[in-house]
């Protein structure tokens, strides 16, 4: 797919762009609305391509929770496997700027079925919760108070950490949004023992000065928007003595390891970034 069409995409899921304006730009590159229209279904969200676990998965103990956040109740998805005999380590799942979907439960779910107590917060509970249409997903999002979502994420750790399965030792992994605020977990809260970014916002330098918990970062290679702002970060990151794996992938975009969408989605960086996460959090995690 023409690399201008992808970039739009995230242009348009991460802004304020209307659809009407989306669809007409995707029509002016592709030659023909016929054409756009073939192309949005590669790009837009197809829940079930992205289903690698089902939710009635018999290996798996899932359910929808709510749990006391910062601002009020906050709804999420918890899972773990069916057969623990024991405490289970716990993974706490960070959605995208679109709030709590199907496709995240998914990652939920796959992470729990790597031996993890997993819970995967809504953080726009406060504001009815997300949406399966990602763009009035993102508008509602854009529209919310970003502190507050932020801090009833945050405080899923405390959840998780508590839950009678889990030994009290989080790690968190989240992407796009959710990838900075994993991070600002790791700052925050004592019980997150590993935190990984996918693609995420960088953290600031009184944050990084507070860290102490060792981090993975996963970014792509032509995501321009957010690697601006890595070389800041890593500097800052080796200044204060901070534990970090930082892997680019390179010829990759933005939201490559999202399965949902096939023009973004890139199995093989994917794949490997999944793989050395769940090795972090096996060598960190207790």
């Amino acid at each position: 797919m023409d690399s201008r069409i992808t970039k739009l995409y995230n242009d348009y899921i991460h802004g304020d762009m209307p659809r009407r304006v989306f669809f007409m730009r995707v029509t002016e590159i592709a030659g023909s609305t016929a054409a756009a229209a073939g192309i949005l279904t590669l790009l837009e969200p197809d829940w079930a391509h992205g289903q690698q676990v089902a939710p009635s998965d018999e290996r798996l103990v899932a359910k929808t929770i709510t749990y006391p956040g910062a601002t009020g109740p906050v709804q999420g998805y918890l899972a773990r496997p069916a057969n623990a005999t024991g405490k289970l380590p716990g993974v706490l799942v960070i959605h995208e700027n679109r709030g709590l979907n199907k496709h995240i439960e998914d990652v939920a779910r796959r992470a729990a079925l790597a031996g993890y107590v997993t819970l995967a917060p809504d953080g726009l509970s406060y504001v009815g919760g997300g949406l399966d249409d990602q763009e009035a997903a993102r508008d509602r999002f854009s529209q919310a108070d970003r502190n507050k979502i932020t801090a009833d994420v945050i405080e899923g750790v405390t959840y998780l950490a508590e839950n009678e399965n889990c030994t009290g030792s989080v790690g968190t992994v989240g992407f796009c949004y959710g990838g900075g605020v994993a991070l600002q977990c790791a700052v925050n809260k004592e019980a997150v023992a590993a935190a990984v970014c996918f693609y995420g916002r960088a953290l600031g330098g009184e944050d990084i000065a507070k860290l102490s918990t060792p981090i993975m970062m996963h970014y792509a290679g032509s995501d321009e928007r957010i690697n601006a702002g890595i070389p800041e970060f890593l500097s800052s990151l080796d200044e204060h003595a901070v534990a970090y794996s930082m892997n680019m992938y390179p010829d990759v975009g933005h939201g490559f390891h999202n399965d949902t969408s096939q023009a973004r989605y890139n199995a093989e960086a994917a794949g490997l970034a999944w793989r050395r996460t769940l090795a972090f959090f096996k060598d960190s995690l207790v």
